[in-house]
């Protein structure tokens, strides 16, 4: 069986004060719910290789569904393909953009909650999304995605050579 597949996209600014900052998601329900550190997630979902999705078509409409906006129209370049703990592959893409949205406004999901209530609840897929300095957002990604953070580094450090 192939493992599963999930596209999205990173963006980065560079700030003046801050330098580098990447834009990120806390994950919704109750399972999140209060935790900061590693509960963070770039804007991602399946990629659904029965519909014939193409990874970056995958990625914007992910974005757009758990952010409420579409991703910057920027160019977006493909980051890389990480492998997660789960056996999860993500394939990233990166765009640099000055992304600032009236408000993050997430797709929800049904869950049974509290467990064995019988009681089904919605809950948002993200519940908050923001800029962090690349270093903050080392501790608040889950830990699958910290290579993601190395990745855009080595490709910005790339860049000035």
């Amino acid at each position: 069986m192939p493992s599963v597949r999930s596209a999205g996209i990173l963006l980065y600014r560079r700030a003046a004060d801050e330098g580098l900052q990447v834009w990120i998601a806390h994950m919704g329900g109750p399972y999140w719910a209060g935790k900061d550190d590693r509960a963070w997630s770039i804007p991602k979902g399946i990629v659904d290789d029965a519909d014939g999705d193409d990874e970056l078509r995958t990625a914007r409409r992910e974005f757009l569904e758990e952010i409420g906006t579409p991703s910057p129209e920027v160019p977006h370049e493909k980051l890389g393909e990480f492998r997660q703990s789960s056996g999860k592959t993500v394939i990233v893409f990166t765009a640099e953009a000055d992304f600032s949205p009236a408000a993050v406004v997430s797709n929800t999901f049904s869950l049974e909650w509290p467990p064995r209530s019988g009681r089904l609840q919605d809950f948002p897929e993200i519940d908050d999304a923001r800029w962090f300095p690349l270093e903050t957002a080392r501790d608040k990604v889950v830990a699958g995605q910290v290579a993601v953070l190395d990745a855009l580094l080595a490709r910005i450090a790339g860049e000035r050579v």
